[in-house]
């Protein structure tokens, strides 16, 4: 929509604690005009519902901040997204995974989908259509209360979509440590039509690698049953658009927000924005390890996160069955690393038409790998 066309008869809302549903005239009724309701708390355990409409619209933007930004805490909450009367979410990820925090690191930064202008907010500008109804809730599965939680959404009623338009999905899991040798899946396979938006990655090196670079394996995308890639890139870095090793930048479509070499930490991203075409056919993207990671030690996703679209509404993966501890103490991830581990952080925004497979069939299988959390200090 142009800035400078009226749209007709698009109704423009907002709501927040202070009007949640969204009704003319029914804001700041709390405090005799003034803002009465500006933050709310979500205890321990607690469902917060943050949007719950039954009407055909698109949220704009979300906006949020909370008092408690505490590695924990961005793990420990969980956003849920809903669409049309679904009973299963579409996108259900940890608070900061969603916002594009890596590895509980706050950072000030903006691109295409998100900003945190001065590293104390989250901002998503990704448009989520809905033909029927919107819901969105967030849970605390920490064992605290939350004392503040500020949010508002914006977002348009009486839209009309045609029926191309995609819904929005998520994906989010960890893996710690993945298997030496074996290729890091960023998005498993996935069928149907859609949009593959981009990948944002945090990485917890292995101290076997002693300061070596990890990032050598290319990138590699597969379509269908293939048994070889349709496209493969030449390093981490070349993928996010630099080269010969990583320092912090942030671009519009690409960016390394966390460079910490002497900390062992690594948060980039990558947006595929700007690519006119859609896969209508089965798509799995990987990242092979590189030479010296096989020969020093091995590197091991710890979390990933995905945005998508489908045709039709899908329920988020690795939602349900056990979940793993979503924080470690230092003493235990002293432990892990000397037993040679390594952590990555994975967030992943991608629009395709069929669910992911659920990561928590590795959690059952293997505790402290799958869905659930990035081991921290």
């Amino acid at each position: 929509m142009s800035l400078f066309d009226k749209p007709i008869g698009i109704r423009s809302h907002w709501i927040s604690f202070e009007n949640a549903i969204s009704e003319r005239g029914q804001a700041a009724l709390e405090n005799q005009g003034a803002k009465g309701h500006a933050f709310d708390c979500v205890r321990a355990g607690e469902t917060k519902t943050l949007l719950d409409l039954e009407e055909t619209g698109m949220i704009c933007r979300i906006w949020m901040t909370i008092g408690d930004r505490s590695p924990e805490m961005l793990r420990s909450l969980r956003l849920e997204m809903f669409w049309d009367q679904s009973d299963e979410p579409a996108v259900s990820t940890p608070l900061g995974d969603f916002f594009g925090v890596g590895l509980g690191r706050r950072t000030p930064f903006e691109n295409a989908l998100f900003s945190d202008p001065e590293g104390r907010s989250f901002n998503c500008f990704i448009p989520m259509p809905f033909r029927t109804g919107a819901r969105v809730t967030l849970t605390n599965e920490s064992e605290k209360d939350l004392a503040h939680l500020f949010y508002d959404i914006d977002l348009l009623l009486d839209v009309e979509h045609t029926p191309s338009t995609l819904y929005f999905h998520t994906h989010w899991r960890r893996e710690a440590p993945n298997e030496l040798g074996k290729e890091y899946t960023i998005l498993p396979k996935v069928v149907g039509a859609g949009r593959f938006l981009g990948c944002n990655i945090g990485i917890m090196p292995d101290p076997a690698y002693e300061g070596a670079w990890w990032g050598e394996g290319e990138v590699k995308v597969w379509f269908g049953d293939d048994d070889y890639p349709t496209l493969c890139g030449t390093g981490t870095e070349d993928y996010i658009g630099t080269g010969w090793g990583q320092g912090v930048y942030a671009n519009r479509t690409q960016g390394c927000l966390i460079a910490d070499k002497e900390a062992g930490q690594w948060c980039f991203y990558r947006f595929h924005l700007d690519l006119p075409g859609s896969d209508s056919d089965d798509r799995r993207q990987r990242q092979r390890q590189g030479d010296r990671a096989l020969r020093r030690g091995r590197s091991r996703p710890a979390g990933e996160y995905r945005h998508r679209r489908a045709r039709r509404v899908y329920p988020a993966p690795g939602r349900k069955g056990p979940r793993c501890p979503r924080s470690v103490s230092r003493e235990q991830l002293v432990q892990l690393l000397a037993a040679g581990r390594l952590v990555v952080d994975r967030l992943f925004l991608s629009r395709f038409g069929e669910r992911l497979p659920s990561a928590d069939s590795a959690c059952r299988a293997a505790p402290g790998r799958g869905h659930g959390g990035v081991l921290r200090c």
